[in-house]
């Protein structure tokens, strides 16, 4: 037996058929040729099928048990509708054109009535069916193009509200074509025709012809709805030709288009389904150009479509392709939420649920099959290893599914199966568990200490998950330590503070992970390779050790700054840990000797202190000066005299924590990698070591006024001092480094006491042109994070499952969202910028920009998705806000002239004058520039902007630009080499207002070349350009404005009579008539007028 291929990492959902319906279709006696499924329709609790003599079958899909059959003489079932919000009613439409609505009465457990026929399509053929999502009401679509709407009255109701209903049956719209599909949210009422979408807005009776080409066939159109919770608008997604999808906003404008032909390349997904073992062919296809008949909304993120040859779905937001596999003969398919009911022209009903992988082999574990499972294990182990699935399907599961299979199925068939599933467990136990429960009782979600008689002590990291058995053979070695700790308690174990705080969250052990560096030498013959396992050993290890030592120094005397917790319980973290500042990273109390001599020869915390306190409280009351407080110079000479006993302080404590390390680990050699190191940043000294957590306990107003000054130093660059030598000059050895160098050490040495809010905002603005600055503090950030559960978590699945955890686990007011949101970034790139939109303000452009230093054309397209998220009317104020400092303008501005343009030579001659129609070439970001322009600014900004949207051919930008700074000659020149009449027409048109103007603009066409090339318009044609520029064209634009008297005389004074054809005439004659015409009207109306009040006062 040949070896099951293995499937891409990048897919991480499967399509499976766990049962087949073809039983239930037999017993329906749907199975034969006479009688077959015609139609389909699914809700919560029923499965609807219309067949062709006329019936209904409703099944309860709990136990797939028939319950009800509704007969109609009227024809066959072409199409049916469950209503979901109420799952008592259920309307179908009938071949001859009738629609009927069902009231099932299941609540009063009578029989199902009729409630109302509708007769508004008879003769036509039905091709749509939808409910309204919160009234009783169906809207109907037919193949003439016919949408109407019946409104239910029901038995429900009062009787009395029956006679106010005058009108059940409204026709809403008739569209051009016929209609493909309907659907149906808040209010509004999409349409897909043959040629292009409309949007109803039902309530206010107004209707949106979605964008502006058509397109002829079947193609759907569907809500995608946003979420509540993050004020997200619903979606709207258009198919259309060529595999792509036009991403709308809920007021029917175009978005985007997004093409998937390419994604789908890629080989199709096997389904899992009991008829055959799942087969995968690694070859790449061709691009596949489809066209999509229907589009479905799929659980949360997903869009579902199929054709004759295949099921896909799509996570349009994010433009990918989450799975194709192969369905044959699909006739029509229904949805509800994850599940798939899909009806085959042959009549054939298939049921399919959309998994993730490990949820389908859970399935197939739990159904007993062990052959399918396995096969569909090793198909997506690089999806199993890589996903957040191992939580539920364990290396337990898998050894067990490995034995059934040597139980059960014959080993010589099976043997390559069996092998190729026993090199996925290896690869899948060192990631799964911490010493593996195989091998070991000790659990992935287990540590241990070692207690003073020996014993290994487990301490479970979840509530609850200790055996009674396993507790009571611990209670009696463990109670004595625990009396002992809860003696030191400080705080009680119910005023823990908040996990994503990050002035108050817990953090676990942040040391180098290398455990030579600890000072505790703990042989543990069992011990994981794993790195991760041996650090949580060793943060147990930490943890027994602060017990024994302090048992010893119990009759000393304690500092009121010092705090100890008792030892945390349950989901709490496994060291003791306190809390200090506002805004500062935690600190973690690690500094203890190794036996009790050490610890009595050792000076107090508060003498080391003691001078760093005075100089504090000194500079402080410096501070409250506002003479120094709000003068920048004298406030750098205060912090310049205050630093100096910093860098004392911690440096004698750094010089004892080595001194300790260096004496418990004997002549061992101590290696500390620096946990930040910026991509841009030039190489920092080696000893520099990135200091989280404060390497001792500090009190609480010391550690604030620390912040508040360490801080400031950031903000006013005051990096370092100078010192004095033995012959008095100036000591320069610390400004040798540059002040980028300088910013990333002192980050890295004091990232415990910064006020990490501030310090973002003055990295930003400090050190805009360092980004190795800006590199660094995220690194910090990082390293800060990295004890939180949910910055794990985050290490696996996708994109939107990974936001969908930040945005439940992490509050939007943290300042380590930013270390998440570069995590993201790194892993997903451009898509995950756009998915921070949702994110604002929390995460703010300015971030962004810091994030893609290297890529501005991704920040563009963040900046794009944040403008288009607010409603139309909102986007300029909303964008003026974003324009802080002023300076953005031009800087975005310059960005999205230069990304995603035409090339230069399109747009303009040799000489920098446009070419004819370059004003019509597409940019990908000018929605975006349009909006930049538009916002007022002052002169001298407006010009900057002019010269830019000249130089790089942006000539919609430039004349609007042109007509704001008044500059209509220049405007006009440019008009006439555009060559398009367009721009001077319409309400918005460039039109001359005086004579002078006029004659202006009849010399600029004269001059021209009057037999100039031809050019092709944007779409590459030669025939359907605009209307070119010339002086007939211009004359007629002249007799409108000014009438055709005027415009003649004005025409002979310029010498360009001779030039025009019949048409002009015959148009100014058509003028002179109707300027007569609307004089006599107005006459009349005028003298009617006055007859009537003449009529008034007799």
């Amino acid at each position: 037996m040949t070896f099951v291929p293995v499937i891409p990492e990048s897919y991480s959902h499967v399509l499976a058929e766990f049962e087949s319906l073809d039983p239930l279709l037999s017993t329906l006696r749907l199975d034969s040729s006479r009688l077959k499924c015609t139609s389909i329709a699914v809700s919560r609790k029923w499965l609807a099928l219309g067949s062709s003599g006329g019936g209904l079958n409703l099944i309860q899909k709990e136990g797939w048990k028939h319950r009800l059959f509704l007969s109609h003489r009227e024809g066959a079932i072409s199409q049916v509708a469950c209503c979901l919000h109420d799952e008592d009613y259920v309307a179908v439409a009938t071949s001859q054109g009738l629609v009927v609505v069902w009231e099932l009465n299941q609540e009063r457990r009578g029989k199902p009535e009729r409630i109302y026929v509708s007769s508004e399509h008879k003769g036509r053929k039905v091709t749509a069916l939808c409910w309204d999502t919160a009234i009783l009401r169906v809207f109907v679509g037919d193949h003439m193009g016919k949408v109407s709407a019946i409104r239910l009255n029901t038995s429900k109701q009062t009787k009395a509200t029956a006679a106010f209903v005058m009108f059940p049956v409204q026709t809403i719209t008739i569209v051009d074509s016929c209609v493909v599909q309907l659907d149906y949210l808040d209010g509004r009422l999409l349409i897909s025709s043959l040629t292009r979408s409309f949007l109803c807005d039902t309530e206010r009776e107004k209707f949106w012809r979605i964008g502006s080409k058509e397109r002829y066939g079947e193609y759907g159109a569907c809500f995608f709805p946003g979420r509540c919770s993050a004020g997200q608008q619903p979606l709207i997604y258009c198919a259309r030709p060529g595999s792509r999808m036009w991403e709308v906003n809920f007021d029917g404008e175009v978005i985007s288009t997004h093409q998937f032909k390419k994604l789908l390349s890629s080989p199709p997904l096997p389904v899992i389904t009991l008829r055959s073992d799942p087969q995968y062919d690694h070859t790449v296809g061709s691009s596949q150009s489809l066209s999509f008949p229907r589009l479905l909304y799929v659980s949360e993120h997903c869009v579902l479509t199929w054709t004759e040859g295949g099921i896909y779905i799509f996570i349009p937001q994010n433009v990918q392709v989450l799975l194709w596999s192969e369905v044959k003969d699909i006739q029509d398919v229904a949805v509800y939420k994850n599940e798939l009911f899909c009806l085959h022209l042959n009549g054939k009903v298939s049921h399919l649920s959309l998994l993730s992988v490990e949820r389908c082999v859970e399935r197939l574990l739990r159904r007993g099959l062990w052959n399918l499972a396995a096969r569909t294990c090793c198909l997506f182990q690089n999806s199993i290893i890589a996903s957040r699935g191992r939580k539920s399907l364990t290396a337990d599961k898998l050894e067990n599914l490995k034995s059934q299979l040597q139980s059960q199925l014959d080993l010589t068939t099976y043997s390559d199966l069996i092998s190729q599933l026993e090199e996925l467990i290896l690869k899948f136990e060192p990631l799964d568990s911490a010493c593996s429960s195989r091998r070991s009782s000790i659990s992935s979600h287990e540590s241990f200490s070692i207690l003073d008689s020996g014993i290994y002590r487990i301490i479970s990291s979840r509530r609850g998950s200790q055996s009674d058995e396993d507790s009571c053979s611990l209670h009696s070695q463990t109670l004595s330590e625990d009396e002992r700790l809860k003696e030191f308690a400080s705080h009680p174990e119910e005023d823990q503070p908040d996990p994503y705080s990050v002035s108050h969250a817990p953090v676990t052990f942040e040391t180098d992970k290398n455990e030579t560096f600890l000072p505790f030498g703990i042989p543990l013959s069992f011990r994981s390779p794993s790195p991760l396992v041996s650090l949580q050993a060793v943060k147990e290890s930490v943890s027994s050790f602060v017990r024994k030592t302090t048992e010893k120094i119990g009759t000393l005397h304690t500092s009121p700054d010092l705090k100890i917790r008792p030892e945390p319980r349950g989901d709490d973290e496994h060291l003791e840990t306190f809390v200090q500042g506002s805004s500062n990273p935690l600190q973690l109390f690690s500094h203890f000797s190794r036996d009790k001599k050490e610890v009595i020869s050792q000076p107090p915390e508060e003498d080391k202190f003691q001078e760093l306190k005075v100089a504090t409280a000194e500079a402080m009351t410096k501070l409250q000066d506002p003479l120094v407080l709000f003068e920048p110079e004298s406030l750098r000479m205060v912090l310049q005299e205050w630093l100096p006993q910093l860098e004392k302080a911690f440096g004698i404590l750094d010089e004892d924590n080595k001194n300790e390390k260096r004496d418990s680990l004997g002549n061992e050699e101590i290696v500390a990698p620096t946990a930040c190191e910026s991509t841009e940043c030039v190489k920092e000294p080696s000893d520099d070591l990135f200091q989280v957590c404060a390497p001792c306990s500090i009190a609480d107003g010391l550690q604030k006024d620390l912040a508040e000054l360490t801080t400031l130093c950031l903000e006013l660059n005051v990096l370092n001092f100078e010192t004095k030598t033995t012959s008095g000059h100036a000591d320069h050895s610390f400004q040798q480094h540059s002040p980028e160098i300088l910013a990333c050490q002192f980050i890295k040495k004091y990232f415990f006491l910064l006020d990490l809010k501030r310090a973002k905002e003055s990295v930003k603005l400090s050190y805009a042109n360092s980004p190795g600055v800006w590199d660094t503090f995220i690194e910090g950030l990082k390293e800060l994070a990295s004890s939180n559960p949910t910055y794990i978590e985050m290490e696996q699945g996708d994109l939107p499952t990974r936001l969908k955890l930040l945005n439940d686990s992490v509050p939007f007011d943290n300042p380590l969202l930013i270390a998440y949101a570069a995590r993201l970034y790194e892993r997903f790139g451009e898509s995950a910028l756009r998915s921070l939109i949702g994110f604002y303000p929390s995460v703010l452009p300015s971030d962004v920009t810091q994030l893609c230093h290297h890529h501005p054309a991704q920040f563009l397209a963040y900046l794009d998705s944040l403008v288009k998220s607010r409603p139309e009317e909102q986007r300029p104020s909303f964008l003026e806000s974003l324009l802080q400092p002023e300076s953005l303008r031009l800087d975005w501005l310059l960005l999205a002239v230069s990304h995603d343009a035409p090339p230069s030579t399109s747009t303009m001659d040799d000489e920098g004058n446009p070419r004819p129609h370059s004003h019509l070439s597409s940019w990908g970001y000018s929605q975006l520039m349009l909006h930049l322009i538009k916002l007022p600014a002052d002169f001298t900004t407006k010009e900057k902007m002019t010269d830019i949207c000249r130089s790089h051919g942006f000539w919609p930008g430039y004349l609007s630009l042109c007509l704001e700074l008044e500059r209509r000659r220049e405007a006009f020149t440019n008009i006439v080499c555009l060559n398009d009449m367009s721009l001077m027409e319409g309400d918005n048109g460039w039109v001359p207002e005086t004579v002078e103007e006029w004659k202006l603009l009849l010399h600029l066409v004269q001059n021209k070349n009057t037999k100039p090339a031809p050019q092709k318009s944007p779409n590459g044609n030669f025939s359907d350009g605009p209307s070119p520029i010339n002086v007939e064209n211009v004359a007629l634009l002249l007799a409108k404005a000014m009438g055709p008297d005027q415009a003649w005389s004005l025409l002979q004074e310029c010498g360009l009579t001779l030039e025009l054809s019949e048409r002009f005439t015959r148009t100014c004659d058509i003028l002179r008539i109707a300027e007569k015409r609307q004089r006599a009207l107005i006459q009349s109306m005028l003298e009617k007028c006055d007859r009537f009040l003449w009529s008034q006062q007799a």
